[in-house]
């Protein structure tokens, strides 16, 4: 591994061991609760132009579909190229779609602060997971 790699591998493992930091303190001092109230939308205008701008404004729209999956695309040539996107297409939908009705079928769940604590020690432990195998592959532990 050349020394750019293990500096960008020592900020990434960095940034992802902070992140677990601030999930647990979130962990003790939090009493978060998700406070569900149906609010209805004003307007079908009011829906698009929001979920447009959710959308398009979005910086990972660009890294996740232009960088990252498109550099990944360019190992495949000819068919296997459309099989990818292919599957790239069925899978951003099966997970956008699962984000939906995940989020419908979690509120009732998320009401309470001891769920939302649950939630967070299991993203705080995820993401020391994560930090120490990159850190390992930067030569850094």
């Amino acid at each position: 591994i050349n020394e750019n790699s293990k500096i960008i591998f020592g900020l990434a493992a960095l940034w992802l061991f902070t992140y677990g930091i601030l999930r647990l303190r979130s962990l003790f001092k939090s009493d978060t609760a998700i406070l569900s109230n149906n609010i209805k939308p004003s307007s079908l205008l009011n829906a698009l132009s929001t979920t447009a701008i959710f959308t398009f404004a979005n910086p990972h729209v660009y890294l996740d579909t232009m960088i990252l999956i498109g550099s990944i695309s360019q190992q495949f040539i000819d068919l296997n190229r459309i099989f990818f996107v292919l599957g790239s297409c069925i899978a951003s939908f099966i997970w956008f779609f699962s984000i939906g009705y995940g989020a419908k079928f979690l509120t009732p769940i998320m009401q309470t602060p001891r769920n939302w604590q649950i939630l967070d020690s299991l993203i705080a432990t995820f993401m020391f997971i994560i930090a120490i195998n990159i850190a390992v592959q930067g030569g850094w532990l």
